[in-house]
């Protein structure tokens, strides 16, 4: 993973320090997160996070395009996620009667009991490993560095 390009834009041995172990711990950390939850629940992470998300919303729905924006992948992944997570009995989709353009995703009972059994082991697992590796002061860094970095990729 070096660059090839302009010597200029090379990282430098810290950088490059950072970068690999964020990919590193970012991968692990995944793989982790996606044993547990197959094994809990029979979810795939991205699955997780739009359970995740249409529990926090009001009504335990979000309008599909709202819904894409909040776990960041295009529609038509959405589209796919949820057309599994339907299949399942996790979440139904309706149509919106103000705009008939709009389709609506809802969590189901099936899906917040789906989401209850998962959760205890998907916390764990954040917590082992990363929460418990890091001091306070490291999670506050963490914390602020990553929604730096966010907040700058989600600008316009």
């Amino acid at each position: 993973m070096s660059d090839a390009g302009d010597a200029g834009d090379a990282l430098d041995p810290r950088e490059l320090r950072a970068w690999m172990a964020f990919l590193a711990a970012g991968h692990l950390i995944d793989h982790e997160i996606e044993h547990q939850l197959k094994r809990d629940g029979g979810l795939s992470h991205p699955e997780f996070e739009v359970l995740v998300k249409l529990d926090g919303a009001d009504g335990k729905r979000l309008r599909m395009s709202d819904l894409a924006r909040q776990v960041m992948v295009s529609k038509s992944r959405l589209t796919y996620q949820v057309a599994g997570l339907e299949r399942a009995g996790l979440v139904e989709r309706t149509g919106c009667e103000s705009d008939r353009r709009s389709v609506w995703a809802h969590l189901t009972g099936e899906g917040a009991a789906a989401l209850a059994r998962v959760r205890p082991g998907h916390r764990r697992v954040v917590r082992e490993a990363l929460i418990e590796v890091l001091t306070p002061e490291e999670i506050d860094l963490l914390g602020d560095a990553l929604s730096r970095v966010a907040g700058r990729l989600r600008e316009p």
